[in-house]
């Protein structure tokens, strides 16, 4: 995890898109501002000193591409610029005239959040990130499950954080891992979260289960950078390993 709380300007013009990022950033603690363009992007950034800037490469008006030039010849920030075109020769232009990095359309939030950190690092040598440290996992029998810190009561519905009893977990993120645990070791993919969360399935409703799936990370790994507990299988849906194991490198 980022020990250093970060700023980060998101320009997107696709609402939905923009309050997934936003949703994302927040569930990683930093502090998220938006942009639906180049020229708002230019008044924030005006009146506000942010830490990274999170652009798409189509913008209305001013392109991103142009956007991230600019802005690259008037200040030292961190840029990582969100596109849809699958071209690598648009992807290498990117990167040659502007961007640090590049994130494809549709990601894992858990490839946007490695690529942004390690932007951070590199533009910000005072960020650093905790090394993971291994916690067991393991189930007691009579429906409790054992999380490294954590000690989950199942049939109560109780979770408590044994170094800090004042940590809790929302409604939402325990029916969630009650939903992994029912099927530990294997899969569960975003439509089955959603079917028995009692959710209709759509692509905005779909994304905000990635959202809680980063939060309850936050809450119960070690490193969510480096997950060992709730695992992204692509193109599956996410997993919960009893075991640890070791960590998931994105």
């Amino acid at each position: 995890m980022l020990s250093q709380k970060v700023r980060i300007l998101i320009v997107e013009d696709d609402p939905d898109m923009s309050e997934l990022i936003c949703d994302l950033i927040e569930a990683e603690g930093w502090d998220p501002v938006c942009a639906g363009s180049a020229e708002e992007a230019a008044a924030v950034l005006a009146q506000q000193d942010v830490s990274l800037v999170l652009v798409d490469h189509n913008l209305p008006g001013t392109s991103g591409r142009t956007f991230a030039q600019r802005l690259r010849s008037e200040r030292d920030v961190g840029i990582v610029m969100v596109t849809a075109a699958g071209s690598a020769a648009d992807r290498v232009l990117g990167l040659e005239t502007a961007a640090d990095d590049y994130v494809v359309k549709p990601f894992e939030p858990i490839e946007l959040t490695a690529r942004i950190k390690a932007v951070l690092r590199r533009t910000n040598p005072s960020i650093r990130t905790e090394q993971p440290v291994p916690e067991p996992v393991s189930v007691t029998g009579c429906g409790h499950l054992i999380l490294g810190d954590w000690s989950v009561d199942l049939a109560n519905r109780r979770a408590t954080c044994n170094s800090d009893p004042s940590r809790t977990l929302t409604s939402a993120e325990f029916s969630l891992l009650e939903i992994l645990a029912s099927t530990p070791d294997k899969p569960v993919s975003r439509a089955q979260i959603l079917e028995q969360l009692g959710a209709e399935t759509d692509r905005h409703v779909d994304r905000n289960v990635d959202v809680l799936v980063l939060r309850l990370r936050r809450k119960i790994e070690p490193n969510p950078d480096l997950p060992r507990h709730i695992r992204t299988r692509r193109g599956k849906g996410y997993i919960l390993h009893l075991d640890g194991g070791g960590p998931q490198v994105p």
